[in-house]
């Protein structure tokens, strides 16, 4: 930790984060697998993190999400309204995060450049900071992995959010009115309202928590939406200045008609429980499944917004790529690798889309993502365009489903009934 949660408010307010220059494909990368190596860590490590247990409810509330590349992002983001009056803020949708919390004035130690104003809680009518004597701020352990502090002279509890690649945000733990949509408000949000922030969150102003967890978005609404919620991450990298929308849907009523949807577990894990863990069944590449054993498969399997580029066990991994190779390299011949991305041809998206094979990546119980030229390439430089799926290590094997691969699906988590679902061209 780079400075006591005890004393928050004392330390120099003049510390303020470096800009950074616009984001590229290897930062995107970097952070990517610095997320990864940290849900590996804690997947090493038992952490006795308890889920929330809530019940559906028939009431939905929507709202659209866009690409994060214009705010510096390889993530998606919302625009949600803190205070009394709302003031709007672009948040990174996350499921893999717990506790939702934005920068906030009077920065006491550092706050990052963002597109939108930053949150000025001295502002709003509704907003209040929680003792640490509070019931959430005894939750924060469970939510964050981070043991939660207090400051000396308020008793104001306060909160540490840390990341897999050192970003982290201090702050104080409070509560204030949550505006959704412009119809829909949530009275006594509890959030992180950040005086120290710093590392890689582009220009957003926060992070939007969508975990298995009490303190969760979700798991605050569950009560009054039903615990499930459903997005639509829109095409992004091939058109990174598009206009385009997806949506984020709170409520079970958001999940489209069971007819064009196709239903997986979710896998109660020891270590986490707020992530999302499915069981993955088998691969397959036009249509033929990869040449590997069944036990390959049978590695630890998430479904995560806020990792970019999915990752495979590496004999999946290395199967998968040598199928693209065999079949593509007849006509475009390959190019070395970029950053984690390692199969590489040159030619245009627009080129190898008409060559590239679907892709199937299917989990227990028939559920799948058929996935087209748009999920699987990514012309990283004009010429070169790569297989969008890099494999993890050896030693400590694991598969994420990465938000490129999620791209234009409805994917619904209907959490309170223990299973995640896809259903095709639900946005573009």
């Amino acid at each position: 930790m780079h400075l006591s949660l005890y004393h928050v408010t004392s330390l120099d307010p003049s510390l303020t984060s470096n800009s950074k220059s616009p984001i590229s494909y290897s930062d995107i990368f970097n952070k990517d697998q610095d997320r990864v190596r940290y849900i590996q860590s804690k997947l090493a490590n038992k952490v006795d993190v308890k889920s929330s247990d809530r019940t559906l409810g028939p009431k939905l509330v929507s709202t659209p999400l866009k690409s994060g590349l214009s705010i510096g992002s390889g993530n998606y983001y919302v625009k949600i309204g803190f205070g009394t009056p709302p003031k709007f803020s672009s948040m990174i949708v996350d499921t893999g995060s717990s506790l939702s919390w934005l920068q906030c004035e009077p920065c006491a130690v550092s706050c990052h450049p963002q597109v939108d104003p930053i949150f000025d809680p001295s502002t709003s009518k509704s907003y209040k900071t929680l003792p640490c004597s509070s019931t959430q701020c005894s939750s924060l352990k469970a939510s964050t992995l981070n043991d939660p502090g207090c400051s000396t002279s308020t008793k104001t509890c306060v909160y540490k959010a840390s990341y897999g690649d050192s970003s982290f945000s201090i702050g104080y733990l409070s509560q204030d009115l949550l505006t959704v949509a412009p119809s829909y408000t949530i009275p006594g949000f509890v959030f992180g309202c950040g005086q120290d922030n710093q590392g890689l969150f582009g220009k957003a102003a926060g992070i939007l928590g969508l975990a298995n967890d009490k303190l969760s978005l979700i798991g605050q609404l569950s009560n009054k939406n039903g615990y499930g919620f459903s997005y639509c991450l829109p095409t992004s990298f091939s058109s990174p200045n598009s206009s385009k929308e997806g949506f984020l849907s709170i409520g079970t009523s958001s999940f489209p008609p069971s007819s064009s949807f196709k239903f997986t577990p979710l896998i109660k894990n020891p270590k986490i429980h707020s992530l999302y863990f499915v069981d993955l069944s088998v691969i397959t590449v036009a249509g033929k499944p990869l040449g590997v054993a069944a036990s390959s498969y049978k590695v630890p399997t998430i479904i995560d917004s806020g990792t970019v580029i999915t990752r495979l066990p590496m004999s999946v991994y290395t199967a998968l790529s040598n199928s693209f190779v065999k079949i593509l390299s007849k006509k475009y011949p390959q190019v070395p690798g970029f950053s984690i991305l390692d199969t590489c041809f040159k030619g245009s998206l627009k080129d190898l889309s008409s060559a590239v094979p679907e892709i199937q990546i299917v989990f227990q119980g028939g559920a799948n993502l058929p996935l087209k030229a748009e999920n699987t390439l990514l012309e990283i430089e004009d010429g070169t365009t790569c297989l969008a799926i890099a494999g993890s290590p050896e030693d400590n094997p694991i598969a994420i489903i990465g938000n490129f691969q999620q791209q234009t699906f409805t994917v619904a988590y209907d959490v309170a009934n223990s299973k995640v679902g896809f259903a095709p061209a639900g946005c573009q």
